[in-house]
């Protein structure tokens, strides 16, 4: 199990689970939105995001985090595990306002250096909303890639718990 794809609703803990399967398995982290907002919140032309993706794919031991559903099929093509983190819509909006007062004024590890912490409506209603818009797809693209990938589905933030827990293990035991 060397490419590990984790992804979920902003704030449900994506980058925090990858450094911590990182730290467990010396996987090297990709955090998609470092690359995909450039200087200033810029966002990266279709068409070169789509080669970055299939380059960091093609790459033979990774974690990948981040959503993005436009690429998600290339990720999964390549990925040996998908961990797709379905936590409460009330965390994951406790998590984006905490974060935002964490890094006022600063940049998050897992962005840009150029890319100063933000909070705006439209980011707030697409978390709102990601459960009625994005779930449901993500959900049904896990069943069907689920019978030939192995596909992990945390749900609650004990559950989180538990599984960092038993990083330690071999990972094969725990995947």
């Amino acid at each position: 199990m060397d490419r590990v794809m984790v992804i979920g609703c902003s704030g449900s803990g994506k980058s925090t689970l990858s450094q911590k399967l990182h730290q467990a398995w010396q996987l090297p982290v990709i955090h998609l939105d470092r690359y995909y907002w450039k200087a200033n919140w810029q966002a990266t032309e279709s068409t070169e995001w789509d080669r970055k993706v299939e380059d960091f794919a093609l790459t033979d031991r990774w974690i990948i985090d981040g959503n993005y559903s436009r690429t998600l099929d290339i990720r999964i093509k390549r990925a040996d595990v998908i961990i797709f983190l379905d936590m409460p819509r009330w965390l994951c909006m406790y998590r984006i306002i905490k974060r935002r007062v964490q890094y006022h004024g600063k940049t998050r590890p897992d962005l840009n250096k150029d890319c100063p912490e933000k909070i705006d409506i439209g980011f707030i209603k697409w978390v709102w909303n990601y459960k009625k818009r994005n779930r449901v797809r993500t959900l049904e693209k896990l069943e069907q890639v689920g019978k030939h990938k192995k596909v992990i589905i945390i749900r609650h933030p004990k559950q989180l718990q538990q599984f960092i827990k038993q990083l330690q293990n071999d990972k094969n035991d725990l995947l």
